[in-house]
């Protein structure tokens, strides 16, 4: 519960302001991690956006407005054809208890 406190408090918005920084300063627009078209690192960071919500998405839900560019990614890439597709498909495996992400709302913000 500790090291949940700190992670929600400090690396969190730590590195989403990093992550922000990285798209603001993408000079080919804020539209993408690097470069103008969608690349593995786009696909990471929407993969890193999800797992947060669902494991903090309270600490998320707060922190939203300090990172509209990357909230902006996350919606973009989860709405293009094939990822909306996969998302809704039955081989995309849910968010659960055995993951790298689980939600215990005990250490939720």
């Amino acid at each position: 519960k500790k090291r949940s406190a700190a992670f929600v408090e400090l690396r969190l918005p730590k590195y989403l302001a990093y992550f922000e920084r990285v798209l603001v300063n993408n000079p080919a627009g804020a539209g993408h991690m690097i470069g103008k078209t969608l690349s593995y690192v786009d696909l990471s960071m929407f993969q890193l956006i999800a797992g947060l919500s669902y494991a903090f998405p309270r600490a998320l839900a707060q922190l939203e407005a300090a990172h509209p560019r990357l909230m902006a990614l996350h919606e973009n890439v989860s709405q293009r054809p094939k990822v909306a597709a996969y998302l809704r498909s039955k081989r995309r495996i849910a968010f659960n208890q055995m993951g790298i992400f689980r939600h215990y709302p005990a250490l939720d913000a």
